[in-house]
């Protein structure tokens, strides 16, 4: 008896000596062995593999580099024998200028929707961008912009655009109210302007009008050339009353989940601690700043909801869906798909202090960013939200634009910045969704499908010219040789032996006219599937 008492302690030791030595083992791993672990044990199933080279050199590309990476950059990624070649090239992608430009677009498509563009906005976020200025402190310049500060002071197009007037329709409030809630905290108030959510019992209608409390005194700024707003003092607290239940309330400025801020009082005329100059036209600047005050409470680690917003911004933009789908529909009925998954990747940014740059590294080095879109099993009805099988992602017209021009090798010739910004302006017409709709999910239209077929620059691209992709194809004699720097050039990798022959097949039946044919093959790789879809 003594012995069997003996035996279950000691057993019950060891065992409560391993599951501490394991807990203390998991939280000392690496963030993204800790989110593969979690992905895993809620897969409930066989999970695709790891991708192959090419696969995963092109994704990480395009969501690091926002562009397919070159004929030499992937030939030189095939061989290099080095075990750790994936990690070196996140970490060179990360710390390069095709990285600047990607993630500066990303935060412009994400933060304006298509509004509009300036170059100081543009110039705040490449700067922000390329010092790794963090999350949090980027939000307070936005929430507060600074039109003294030369460096920053194009952060305020995001509300100058939001309050511009266009022609008799007045600027429309409650969208601004909603997107400073969507976009930095993933909850979208709007529809509780008139009483509380009809469907979502979280929102109430004293969130948006706490939010609405913050900017209901910003106006636009006239007597600049660049992006500014003005503010006028708040001086009492927003009045509302329900449509339903008709009791007037009141609130001050407020974050959802937060305290409510105490309004300071004045005596008349004292309000302002520089007083506006109607002759000069410029603004004053009162005591209290509603737009400070939002700006220091807001984008803290004391608020969940900015936390876990822009950690659900990060995973959808690196797998394809957020934890929670929609992102801006964060609530206790629209859950996270791991919900372990997203806390834990909100409190390490928050421990990081919102350190983009290291969230992305985090996050791409997982095996769950590197599976293959390819599983041996059927995988039709597996959820999207499993992860077991990579999703795939229509590439922004950014990155379509960037990634023409490497595969067509035009992207030392086009390279200036008015020549590069007209091409865009294009390939936004054809390719981006209308202002105002989150560029979260993509559907191919006719538009964008009589582009490639008609546009006489990307078409002009395939003419050969020095040393672009068709030049280079019509040196090559051997029809094996010339499908293979075509596939390597524009899909990122060989191709299969019907596809060889298809090629080979094809430039025997045209060989009257083998320069027109190399410039159809090349364009019909173009306009593929396949090249449009980060996979």
């Amino acid at each position: 008896m003594v012995w069997k008492v003996s035996c279950f302690v000691l057993l019950f030791g060891c065992s409560f000596v391993c599951q501490a030595w394991h807990s203390a083992h998991a939280e000392d791993a690496p963030l993204h062995a800790r989110i593969d672990q979690l992905i895993e044990g809620a897969a409930g199933g066989e999970l695709a593999p790891q991708t192959r080279d090419g696969e995963f050199l092109r994704r990480v590309y395009l969501d690091l580099a926002g562009r397919i990476p070159t004929r030499d950059e992937a030939a030189a990624f095939f061989a290099d024998q080095d075990k750790d070649k994936r990690s070196k090239v996140i970490d060179q992608l990360l710390a390069s200028d095709d990285h600047v430009r990607r993630l500066q677009q990303v935060l412009h498509v994400m933060l304006m929707e298509r509004l509009g563009d300036h170059e100081e906005w543009k110039k705040f976020l490449a700067e922000s961008v390329k010092v790794n200025k963090h999350w949090d402190q980027l939000v307070r310049e936005l929430l507060n912009p600074n039109a003294d500060d030369e460096q920053t002071r194009g952060s305020a197009l995001f509300f100058s655009k939001r309050l511009e007037t266009n022609g008799q329709v007045p600027v429309d409030v409650p969208a601004l109210v909603r997107d400073v809630g969507r976009l930095f905290m993933g909850i979208d108030v709007q529809c509780a302007q008139c009483h509380d959510h009809l469907f979502v019992d979280e929102y109430k209608q004293e969130h948006y009008h706490g939010l609405f409390a913050y900017i209901s005194q910003v106006g636009l700024r006239t007597d600049v050339k660049f992006p500014a707003v003005a503010e006028k003092p708040l001086l009492k607290k927003v009045e509302f009353m329900s449509v339903f239940v008709q009791e007037p309330k009141s609130i001050g400025p407020q974050v959802p989940g937060l305290q409510e801020v105490s309004l300071p009082t004045f005596e008349k005329g004292e309000e302002y601690e520089v007083k506006p100059d109607l002759k000069a036209k410029t603004p004053g600047k009162p005591k209290f700043s509603a737009l400070q005050a939002l700006a220091e409470q807001l984008p803290t680690t004391s608020n969940p909801f900015f936390k876990q917003n822009i950690a659900n911004r990060m995973w959808w933009l690196l797998m394809g869906r957020g934890q929670v789908h929609p992102l801006d529909l964060m609530h206790k009925d629209n859950p996270a798909s791991h919900p372990a998954v997203l806390s834990l990747l909100a409190d390490e940014l928050a421990a990081k202090d919102f350190d983009l740059r290291w969230l992305l590294k985090e996050l791409a080095l997982t095996k769950t960013y590197q599976r293959s879109t390819v599983a041996s099993f059927a995988a039709d009805d597996i959820p999207l939200q499993s992860y077991r099988v990579a999703l795939e992602k229509p590439l922004l017209s950014e990155q379509l634009l960037q990634s023409m021009l490497t595969a067509t090798g035009m992207s030392a010739t086009v390279k200036e910045a008015k020549q590069l910004a007209d091409l865009q302006a294009k390939f936004d017409k054809a390719f981006a969704l209308p202002a105002r709709e989150p560029e979260v999910e993509h559907a191919p239209s006719v538009k964008a499908a009589l582009f490639l077929l008609n546009d006489t620059t990307v078409i002009g691209w395939l003419k050969p010219q020095e040393d672009n992709l068709t030049a280079r194809l019509e040196k090559l004699t051997d029809a094996g040789a010339l499908a293979d720097e075509l596939y390597l050039s524009v899909l990122t990798r060989q191709p299969t032996a019907d596809e060889k022959k298809i090629v080979a097949d094809y430039l025997a039946k045209h060989a009257d006219a083998r320069t027109e044919s190399i410039r159809t093959l090349a364009w019909s790789l173009l306009a593929s599937n396949e090249f449009g879809i980060n996979h």
